[in-house]
């Protein structure tokens, strides 16, 4: 259901979407075949997905485990609380897909990259297929708890796929066919598997909005504790490849330019608030230097802290270059000179209006004023997906599996 607001020209008040045996006997030959096809494509799939760390080559992955918030909320939050109207995915899904962009995210593309479907998100429950992982990114989450803000923060990520394993392994073990099991992924997959995070973002966010930007500096080595015990509590459960993305240049999120642009001598020369990216920049090595830590602990575990950031500051400085127009502009949310929500309606003299996108959403890096289109995504993701700004080195994602012990 939509909510329409009713204002003047000079107010605008946005809303926060029968058988023969015949037949049956060729339905029962069709239904073994499938089975009998399933199992055969399934154990294929299996011999060769074990990877093995120390070892050159692509680790051959048999699923992903996402945690994070909506730069890779798969559908998550549009299943557990209201979907997201129009014109959210329409360059690739054609309709609303649960993402917040208008097409694919990063996580897609990683998928694709390892040769596996698209995530279902674990709070989905029609249609879901986990038999080569589970995403439980939720979108507005962050890694601390913050009251007021969404209760699935990366404590609650993590229970939630800890029940996920357990009941996954219980039911696959007691299913008496292999149907039974075609939708979860086998016991050893999660030994197996590669365990993305990208969150932070929102914990930054929220603090810049409601404290000091010397409150939120102080608060970050609490909020980099929290996700280093994320980190040791997916080992405890068997996790032993991790692909860590640091938090983008927060100050270049279009939002601010479009809500509060930064104030003289705190822009840089592209229009991002630069104090803003000070405190992202912080964020990012507190997080490095503590992967680096564990990295040593968990010597049996790979654990690939990948450069987000300088991946995005990168194609917002430097956005006509690679074809795209207005860095800091967005596709998404306006209608005449009005201010509204991607897709979002309201009234303006009695005559509906509509948070419409651009034309061209192709040429824009921000779809929303927060988050990327589908464009900036791939874009991003063929930067980082190759390992070049990965730490160790050079580690593309085919091969996170891969352990080392020598950072940048």
């Amino acid at each position: 259901m939509t909510k329409m607001t009713s204002v003047d020209s000079s107010t605008l008040k946005r809303w926060k979407g029968p058988w023969g045996k015949r037949k049956r006997m060729e339905t029962v030959a069709i239904g073994l075949v499938l089975v009998f096809g399933f199992s055969v494509i399934r154990a294929t799939r299996r011999q060769g997905k074990k990877h093995s760390l120390g070892h050159s080559g692509s680790c051959h992955f048999a699923a992903v485990f996402n945690f994070g918030d909506s730069n890779s909320d798969t559908g998550g939050m549009s299943a557990a609380m209201a979907g997201l109207p129009p014109p959210y995915g329409q360059t690739f899904f054609g309709k609303p897909s649960g993402r917040f962009s208008d097409g694919r995210l990063i996580i897609d593309f990683l998928a694709e990259r390892l040769g596996l479907p698209y995530l279902s998100a674990y709070l989905d429950s029609v249609g879901s297929n986990f038999s080569h992982g589970a995403n439980f990114a939720a979108s507005g989450s962050t890694i601390k708890l913050i009251p007021g803000l969404n209760p699935v923060h990366l404590h609650i990520q993590l229970s939630q796929f800890e029940q996920f394993k357990s009941r996954s392994i219980d039911l696959y073990n007691q299913a008496q066919s292999s149907c039974a099991k075609m939708r979860l992924p086998a016991p050893d997959d999660f030994s197996n598997a590669l365990y993305t995070m990208d969150t932070g973002q929102n914990d930054l966010f929220h603090g810049l909005a409601s404290e000091t930007e010397e409150q939120v500096q102080s608060s970050i080595p609490g909020i980099i504790d929290v996700f280093a015990l994320a980190l040791e509590r997916l080992y405890q459960q068997g996790a032993r490849a991790f692909w860590i993305h640091n938090t983008g240049p927060i100050g270049c999120l279009a939002y601010f330019k479009a809500n509060c642009p930064p104030k003289p001598g705190n822009a840089d020369k592209v229009g991002c608030v630069k104090s803003y990216n000070k405190v992202a920049q912080e964020f990012n090595k507190q997080l490095k230097d503590k992967v680096s830590q564990i990295r040593i602990r968990f010597q049996d575990a790979s654990l690939i802290y990948v450069d987000i950031y300088s991946a995005k500051y990168s194609l917002i400085s430097e956005a006509n270059a690679h074809g795209f127009v207005n860095p800091l502009g967005y596709c998404c949310g306006c209608h005449e000179g009005y201010r509204l929500e991607c897709g979002e309606k309201a009234l303006v003299n009695g005559t509906e209006v509509f948070g419409a996108p651009c034309n061209n959403p192709s040429e824009y890096i921000s779809w929303d004023k927060i988050h990327y289109t589908e464009a900036a995504n791939h874009w991003v993701a063929d930067r980082i997906l190759d390992g070049s700004l990965s730490d160790p080195p050079q580690i593309p994602v085919t091969q996170a599996c891969h352990k080392s012990l020598h950072s940048q």
